[in-house]
């Protein structure tokens, strides 16, 4: 049974729509192989009717081959997008998202991993290009953040990761942060949103992701953030607006492999 913690609203049917009502760039977080993750943002999509989607999954060469008559087939649009090759969970899980909003615009976020294997060995300013400075990629983050962000890629890596590597994670996510808040702006610019951004927990968080760096961008941009967590787990961190829970999924321990090695 879906719940929503921390004392927060959960949404159904047409309240979605209301309650949203005037929010320019509406970022739904997600567990990425957690189906009923998914199957909420398709729902919220569908109420919402945002003009555009952005997907930290999918590449801007890519986001221009959809329309509405390639969603209609999700063998097609899977195939399209080349989706099967991508390493994401299955595309049968994020295809009703597409269904729930077909008339929308679609926009690619992602950071391909040859970019990002690149940007280890350059600064955050030559990795983004320009308008880097816009996002906040000229400044360090306060020592504090850093630590806490270095920390966080520590434990996702099953603590098997060198020091030494562990700033250069960080740039890497900000970087990821920084695209999808500037494909948001974009998106919010050429149709005029609402706008859905479809992306994992971290990059959701209103306190230091995506939603932050828009925020530094475009501060008249309003903008709502949900973070989604599993029933009996701790609740997503990031000063999110809302916070809803699901059923976990039966996954295995992500930390065999490193033990393995």
């Amino acid at each position: 049974m879906r719940h929503v913690i921390l004392g927060l609203l959960l949404f159904a049917g047409s309240a979605v729509a209301d309650t949203l009502s005037g929010v320019d760039v509406l970022f739904l977080g997600e567990v990425h192989d957690n189906p009923a993750h998914h199957a909420r943002q398709a729902e919220i999509v569908a109420d919402v009717q945002p003009r555009a989607i952005v997907w930290e999954m999918l590449g801007s060469e890519v986001t221009p081959r959809i329309t509405p008559d390639l969603i209609a087939d999700e063998t097609a649009l899977g195939a399209a997008l080349n989706w099967a090759d991508s390493g994401w969970p299955a595309f049968s899980m994020y295809y009703p998202i597409f269904v729930a909003a077909p008339e929308a615009a679609h926009f690619g976020a992602q950071v391909p991993r040859d970019a990002a294997r690149a940007a280890m060995s350059q600064t955050l300013v030559e990795a983004f290009g320009e308008n880097a400075a816009r996002f906040g990629l000229d400044r360090p983050l306060p020592v504090g953040q850093q630590e806490r962000r270095e920390a966080l890629q520590m434990a996702a890596h099953c603590d098997a990761l060198p020091a030494d590597i562990l700033p250069m994670m960080v740039d890497i996510q900000r970087l990821r942060d920084a695209r999808l808040a500037a494909a948001a702006l974009e998106a919010l610019e050429a149709t005029g949103g609402p706008v859905a951004v479809i992306t994992g927990n971290g990059h959701a968080r209103k306190d230091w992701g995506a939603p932050a760096l828009l925020a530094l961008a475009a501060p008249d941009v309003s903008i709502l953030a949900l973070g989604q967590g599993e029933n009996e787990g701790a609740a997503p961190d990031g000063g999110f607006d809302l916070i809803e829970s699901a059923p976990p999924v039966d996954r295995p321990d992500p930390c065999e492999a490193f033990r393995a090695r």
